[in-house]
């Protein structure tokens, strides 16, 4: 059965994720190991760690992964964007390694107007070089599937593998696939020949084993809208049979599955989504 959760705050310590995350009782987590919209950012405190390191031990290890800065763009033309974004993911891989957090998920980043090929090579040459600053082998790096919203890389198949080919680090690179921006790039899942066919085709172009944590959104837009705009579980364009072949596919049952849905400060909404997601969830085999 997929292990089901939600990203999660980190206000008041990065501790308190697992008490938040308990309380909708989920069995995966994401979380932000900062704050995503500032470029500065203090040192982790040892008494940070090992807060955390106590708490994810009383969860029994959940799986947890972190989420880059939206600030960081490994793909960015300016000079200065570039360098700050290569020491700043350096910096959130190494937190990410003294938190023990396995994955850090990442958006391919934009190749603002110089086009995929070149942004792709940009990305990856700067990727490698965060990756060798950090100094870090215990975290993987999950690239995102993107809507493909603007001048964003990542939203075809085919541009995430290019990145995993080409990069020396390719040990430490997996995927995240994200519900919502998938289907804005065009990808659908609505029926079981839709589905079948879209994993398919990830499978022939990237490979399902490299696939190792998923978003679980709906999308307030339509097929190959490429417009990032998350909904409710069963409330937007995708639909609640999306949901029910992906939770019921024995090749993901044991992949952790996170809400990056809207939500108030009581979580009422995860509680929400969550139960429907496990209400999707069949005794007998869909497949």
């Amino acid at each position: 059965m997929p292990l089901l959760g939600a990203h999660m705050s980190i206000a008041g310590g990065l501790h308190l994720a697992f008490r938040r995350i308990m309380e909708v009782q989920g069995e995966a987590l994401q979380i932000f190991t900062r704050n995503e919209r500032q470029w500065q950012v203090p040192p982790l405190s040892e008494e940070a760690a090992r807060l955390f390191h106590e708490r994810h031990r009383e969860t029994g290890y959940m799986p947890v992964a972190a989420h880059n800065s939206y600030l960081i763009n490994l793909a960015a033309v300016d000079p200065t964007t570039l360098e700050k974004s290569v020491a700043g993911f350096a910096a959130e891989v190494q937190r990410a390694e003294l938190l023990g957090i396995p994955y850090l998920i990442m958006h391919p980043g934009s190749h603002g107007g110089v086009g995929v090929e070149e942004g792709l090579e940009h990305f990856v040459e700067n990727l490698d070089r965060a990756l060798a600053l950090s100094e870090c082998s215990h975290v993987m790096v999950l690239l995102e599937t993107t809507a493909g919203q603007g001048t964003s890389l990542g939203s075809r198949f085919e541009e995430l593998a290019a990145i995993l080919r080409a990069s020396d680090f390719r040990h430490l690179l997996g995927i995240c696939y994200d519900t919502c921006h998938t289907f804005a790039a065009g990808y659908d899942l609505r029926t079981r020949d839709a589905y079948t066919g879209t994993f398919s085709h990830f499978d022939e172009t990237i490979g399902l084993e490299n696939l190792k944590f998923f978003h679980l959104n709906d999308s307030r837009k339509a097929l190959g809208s490429h417009v990032d705009r998350h909904e409710h579980i069963g409330r937007g364009e995708i639909g609640l049979d999306a949901f029910r072949l992906l939770l019921n596919d024995p090749r993901f049952s044991d992949h952790p599955m996170v809400l990056e849905t809207p939500k108030g400060k009581d979580l009422r909404e995860d509680r929400e989504n969550l139960a429907v997601l496990r209400s999707l969830i069949e005794s007998g085999d869909l497949f």
